[in-house]
């Protein structure tokens, strides 16, 4: 073989090489782009409504700025659909990093404009506080979807309305087969039928443990219940719960709906 043949096959072989590893880095590098977030879900715990309002006026003068100051946005905060005596407010907080999380408390001490801010409701009396607790849960969002998916609604400040749904189960095995069971096709069929995932999280720390919890979107009630009919019988749901792997994955469902305050971000 000649030494300009060698030549020019060698090259070959270096752009091929070249174009497999730049690929390669491209799909690491989009892969990288989208590292699993973790979500803290508040739920103060308010007895009445004008307490309600005091500690919605601290979230969204307050919190949601101090948050957004330190590279954290997407923070969702809600109310609970169609229960007038519940007066409990839902705040969904995305955190990129778990550092982001464990530096929280010491930034929001230091924030001198999130502490102004927060005087009404930290100068509540001890006998009459705004609220009454704060339950707390942290979770780590699924592979099939690593960061919150916006509804389309929300850009465009249209009416909508939201579903959290808890799925608690027997043991850690069967937690983490329903974990499987959402990553390998429940969460796109979830996407293909208009549900309109919003996250989903595994259960890292709180109540009720183990157990995901995930959020659906829908312009209203009607068109969220026509979603889920749809969901029931399609095909490929039908084909996916009846495999013998999936039984037992969940034993107790929770449902919560939810519309947003004015000022959530979601």
């Amino acid at each position: 073989m000649s030494t300009s043949i060698k030549r020019r096959d060698f090259l070959k072989s270096s752009i091929a090489l070249a174009a497999v590893t730049g690929a390669t880095s491209s799909i690491a590098a989009e892969a990288g782009q989208k590292k699993q977030e973790h979500y803290e879900v508040r739920v103060y715990r308010i007895n009445n409504a004008e307490k309600q309002k005091v500690v919605s006026t601290y979230l969204e003068k307050a919190l949601l700025p101090a948050l957004n100051r330190m590279g954290i946005d997407r923070v969702g905060v809600f109310t609970v659909m169609d229960k007038p005596d519940d007066f409990s407010i839902y705040v969904l907080i995305p955190f990129p990093t778990m550092d982001t999380f464990a530096n929280l408390s010491p930034k929001l001490l230091s924030d001198s404009e999130y502490q102004k801010a927060s005087e009404e409701m930290l100068n509540q009396p001890k006998t009459d506080p705004a609220y009454t607790r704060i339950e707390s849960r942290f979770y780590k969002a699924f592979t099939g979807m690593p960061v919150i998916e916006m509804p389309a609604q929300t850009a465009k400040k249209e009416p909508r309305m939201f579903e959290m749904r808890i799925y608690e189960s027997h043991n850690e095995e069967r937690a983490a087969m329903k974990r499987d069971m959402f990553n390998t096709g429940e969460i796109q069929l979830m996407r293909d039928i208009g549900m309109a995932p919003v996250y989903y999280g595994e259960s890292l720390i709180g109540n009720d443990v183990p157990h995901l919890n995930y959020m659906l979107s829908a312009s209203s009630i009607e068109e969220h219940k026509k979603h889920f009919d749809t969901f029931r019988v399609h095909p490929e749901w039908l084909k996916m719960k009846d495999l013998p792997k999936y039984k037992d994955t969940v034993s107790k469902i929770t449902s919560i709906k939810l519309v947003p305050t004015a000022y959530s971000q979601i």
